[in-house]
């Protein structure tokens, strides 16, 4: 082979090794290329993860948050109601334990007033000691009355009070101030700081 040929073989060679060279360059750059292009995406990718957690996280942190509230209030109302529900009871028990004798005192109410009418009776030699046992019986009974705080309604010189006499009659006396009681009809009584009977009463007008 003459000079020239070796020459052109030597300049082909040499143009296909540049552009294999050029080609490789060119291939590693793209493929740099691709890979940082693929490390900004997971990079966006595992920022966009983070974000998503922490939003997630927040969520569940608000929810729990808004449940421990809703509890508290549940928990403060259940409180209230009981302290309610208690304060309740207890006063229904104090007027029990206060008043627990008054259906029975109101059952001998009407047992004292037939003493009384009893009592008015004339007393002779026969029926003396008849009424000297009914006396004793009917002050036994009105000391057991007193012993459970079972007071009789003082009505003499009152002026008239709804709150503790019931008017049956009215009277016209000048000589007696207008609204005053002239006369008690039949008792009444008092248990502890409750009337349980008023005391029936003539009243002047």
């Amino acid at each position: 082979m003459n000079e020239q040929g070796k020459e052109s073989v030597v300049s082909e060679n040499e143009e296909s090794t540049e552009t294999k060279e050029t080609n490789s360059t060119d291939q590693s750059d793209h493929e740099e290329e691709m890979n940082s292009d693929s490390n900004e995406q997971e990079a966006t990718t595992e920022q966009e993860q983070e974000e998503a957690s922490d939003t997630d996280l927040q969520q569940q942190i608000d929810d729990l948050t808004k449940e421990k509230e809703q509890l508290t209030d549940r928990i403060l109302r259940i409180q209230a109601e009981f302290e309610n529900y208690k304060r309740r009871t207890q006063k229904e028990r104090a007027a029990e334990r206060k008043y627990k004798v008054e259906d029975l005192a109101l059952e001998l109410l009407p047992v004292l007033d037939n003493f009384e009418r009893a009592l008015q009776t004339e007393i002779t030699d026969e029926n003396k000691s008849f009424f000297q046992g009914m006396e004793m019986v009917y002050n036994q009974l009105q000391e057991a009355l007193k012993s459970q705080e079972i007071e009789q309604i003082n009505t003499e010189n009152q002026e008239f009070d709804p709150t503790f006499h019931h008017a049956v009659m009215q009277t016209e006396d000048d000589e007696i101030e207008s609204n005053m009681v002239v006369e008690e009809l039949q008792k009444g009584y008092m248990l502890k700081d409750k009337v349980i009977r008023p005391a029936m009463v003539k009243v002047n007008k």
